[in-house]
């Protein structure tokens, strides 16, 4: 386990005040907010929930990367009568254990320690501090490679691990990138030093598992996304490769035990959902990383393919805490359009914004289908030496570009995937705000289709919230 992180005197700071963003331990608890400026749409009504690590410290022992913090979820309640703040630790094993316990007691991502534990001795216990969504009618928080828990809708409490009626259990590989569109779609990945398996799950709207589908791997991959339509999966298949024999034999974290092997190249493998008679498939595709899908959508058989692409993985950049993204290096949006009956790729089309960009997001009604616009975060500073972070809002639009953004002053900050909340022809942005030199930790909305003008709301918190990483927008029957 690392010690607290001096910060690097080489670099050039890029990030001032970013070591108050990472605060040891967030807030908890739920308050009606207080103080809102500017104008919330009348329209809007429902719940913005949002889930990221929140805690980096016990007894005085600290992670060192950004995966390795505790769950917790976050909701914005909009009704009539105001704006309802909750957060709250998702309430999983490890938390549990190690509230017990007083200390850190299992490996994390990015962070081994001398006697650290793993679930059976095979897996992490894992944080629960992914993503969160609302599906099969429940409220899911996930983590990698294991099961979802359950909260309530309202109040966050933890309702406890959700196997779906069943169908999966405890060492049954579910990663945090759920795709819905009615039907609930995921993977994970058995890792095997001999056959490493891609597991594709696919449930209908009550949970009930119609088709668990096994693809056989070359490679043990690090896939963390993936894409669907309404007859395929798609997954890209970059050579980030993990490396199981290292991190049982040496225990060591999951981050030490990665291999980046470009010269592996890339791969999009195309499968088909439950129902359909579709071929698997797959086509080269480079050789760069990505970590996040946008979206994919066919029509015939032409097969559109939308994804940040980085030139190499992220992870690293997420260490140590609080220098994050010190030598990021340039992502893009990237479109790919392959003939699935030629099996082939046809096209691959660059988006002119290179500043690392990431947690891209649509208007989910549009999942698996065609689509222009989307919203991501961005680095202004990327490609300089030195700790920086998210401080631009960007609306991409396949059809215009990158040309709609909005980039907060210097030694503000961004956080979060940016939900969309739409109504008919109008939506809003929701994304976390950050101004560590004044201990302002809030929400802004934006005009989803002219985030340039900058926020029409600000939303003050009663307390800090640390950075999140996957959220979304529900209105609940």
């Amino acid at each position: 386990m690392s010690a607290p992180h001096e910060t690097n005197q080489t670099k050039q700071d890029w990030a001032p005040g970013l070591e108050k963003v990472f605060q040891p331990v967030s807030w908890e608890g739920s308050a009606k907010l207080a103080g809102i400026t500017g104008t919330i749409p009348s329209w809007l009504r429902g719940s913005y929930y949002l889930n990221g690590p929140a805690r980096f410290v016990r007894d005085g022992m600290q992670y060192k990367h950004w995966l390795d913090g505790d769950g917790m979820v976050r909701a914005l309640h909009f009704g009539d009568d105001g704006v309802q703040f909750v957060a709250r630790f998702v309430e999983s094993i490890k938390l549990k254990d190690e509230r017990e316990a007083g200390r850190f007691l299992y490996r994390g991502f990015g962070t081994s320690f001398p006697g650290d534990q793993l679930r059976h001795k095979l897996m992490l216990e894992p944080p629960i501090n992914v993503a969160v969504y609302p599906a099969t009618g429940k409220l899911l928080a996930l983590g990698e490679q294991a099961l979802p828990y359950e909260l309530d809708p309202i109040t966050l409490e933890t309702k406890g691990e959700y196997d779906f009626n069943g169908s999966l259990n405890a060492v049954s590989p579910f990663a945090a990138h759920a795709k819905i569109d009615g039907h609930m779609v995921n993977f994970g990945v058995s890792f095997s030093a001999t056959q490493p398996q891609l597991n594709v799950y696919e449930f209908d709207e009550g949970g009930n598992l119609l088709k668990r589908r096994r693809n056989p791997l070359q490679h043990q991959f690090s896939i963390h996304d993936f894409g669907i339509t309404p007859t395929r999966t798609i997954f890209f298949l970059s050579p980030l490769i993990m490396d199981f024999q290292r991190f049982w034999g040496k225990g060591v974290s999951v981050m030490e035990s990665l291999d980046w092997r470009p010269e592996l190249g890339s791969d999009l493998l195309i499968m088909p959902r439950a129902g359909s008679d579709a071929k698997s498939f797959q086509v080269r595709a480079g050789n760069k990383y990505a970590l996040h899908f946008i979206n994919c959508f066919e029509e015939g058989n032409r097969l559109t393919v939308d994804m940040l692409e980085l030139d190499e993985p992220v992870y690293k950049e997420y260490e140590p805490l609080p220098d994050v993204f010190a030598t990021a290096t340039p992502a893009r949006p990237v479109r790919f359009v392959i003939d699935c009956e030629a099996q082939k790729l046809i096209g691959r089309t660059e988006m002119d914004y290179t500043l690392t960009p990431d947690f891209p997001s649509i208007n989910p009604d549009l999942v698996g289908k065609n689509y222009n616009d989307f919203w991501m975060l961005g680095i202004s500073e990327a490609g300089k030496p030195g700790r920086k972070f998210f401080d631009e809002l960007v609306h991409g639009s396949w059809s215009s570009g990158p040309g709609d953004k909005y980039r907060v002053p210097k030694g503000e900050y961004l956080g979060g995937e940016p939900a969309f909340a739409g109504n008919g022809s109008e939506g809003v942005i929701i994304s976390q705000h950050y101004v560590p030199e004044k201990g302002i930790s809030e929400y802004l909305l934006f005009d989803a289709f002219n985030v340039s003008k900058g926020p029409i709301a600000q939303l003050p918190l009663p307390g800090f919230t640390h950075p999140g990483f996957h959220s979304c927008f529900h209105k609940w029957a």
